[in-house]
């Protein structure tokens, strides 16, 4: 028997958000039953925390059909809870994952800061290679589409508008090819906002790691930040929208630091998360 807590993370206005499993000390718990608990559950990630001799928790995530280095509302829903459940209260911690030692902030509100790696910008694709994912119409043809990384790799892809973007129905196996072929997790599609206190709108589909789409991601959307930031929108703060397409409206706030060189030193993901249910699972 697992008892899986499901937390939705990113929330917006107390609502929607991206759902997954978070499990609670079970460090027995074998990679093959880890995986098999994810796939029962069906979210697209699930966390699973316990203790750790190098940080405050150490937290593995695995999708339905394998193990994945970091999950941004994985990790923001595992946080949510420990606050939730009295497990910490406001302070700054630190978090062991196989993308490293990141560190999170939690405020007595229960808002939930996880650190990402400094950006690592990767190679820029020509839109061809989207050829069956989107027509090349469709992208914004003044920004590169990108591979970058701050703990995952993705393809980010400039649409033209909000509209292209919701109209975006790619072919999931030729994007599932095209991710194998470029070594990333997926590609996480993007308009530009005109409207205030809003950077972007997102859409991520992730169909190598089992994911066709999902409403809120944590890691991309601090890819994109670092991004946009060295394309010319730099800026201390951004907010992203995600999950309109699939009915759980959420946002996601990424703060960057810089350095004296104009560097970027620090990049953090932000979002507020609330307890949906509880469960128990027999494998």
């Amino acid at each position: 028997m697992i008892h899986v807590y499901v937390v939705s993370a990113f929330s917006k206005d107390g609502g929607g958000g991206n759902r997954a499993g978070v499990v609670l000390d079970r460090p027995e718990l074998t990679p093959a039953q880890k995986m098999a608990a994810a796939a029962a559950l069906g979210y697209s990630e699930t966390a699973f925390v316990t203790a750790s001799d190098r940080a405050d928790w150490k937290i593995e995530y695995f999708t339905p059909t394998e193990e994945v280095p970091l999950c941004g509302h994985a990790t923001i829903a595992s946080f949510t809870l420990l606050h939730r459940l009295g497990r910490l209260s406001a302070g700054e911690f630190m978090m062991e994952t196989k993308a490293g030692l990141l560190r999170m902030a939690v405020s007595g509100e229960g808002t939930v800061q996880m650190e990402q790696n400094r950006p690592v910008y990767g190679e820029v694709l020509a839109v061809q290679e989207l050829a069956g994912c989107v027509e090349a119409g469709a992208v914004h043809t003044d920004l590169p589409v990108q591979v970058v990384s701050t703990g995952l790799r993705d393809i980010l892809l400039p649409m033209a508008s909000r509209r292209a973007l919701a109209a975006l129905a790619p072919d999931l196996k030729t994007m599932k090819a095209l991710s194998r072929a470029r070594d990333v997790t997926g590609v996480h599609a993007f308009a530009l906002s005109e409207e205030a206190g809003i950077s972007a709108y997102c859409r991520n589909f992730a169909p190598l790691v089992g994911i066709d789409e999902e409403a809120a991601t944590g890691t991309s959307s601090c890819a994109l930040a670092c991004y946009l930031a060295a394309h010319g929108m730099r800026r201390d703060r951004y907010v992203f929208e995600q999950g309109h397409e699939l009915g759980a409206p959420s946002r996601i706030t990424v703060e960057l630091s810089f350095d004296g060189s104009g560097g970027i030193d620090g990049v953090f993901a932000g979002g507020t998360g609330y307890l949906v249910c509880e469960r128990d699972l027999e494998l």
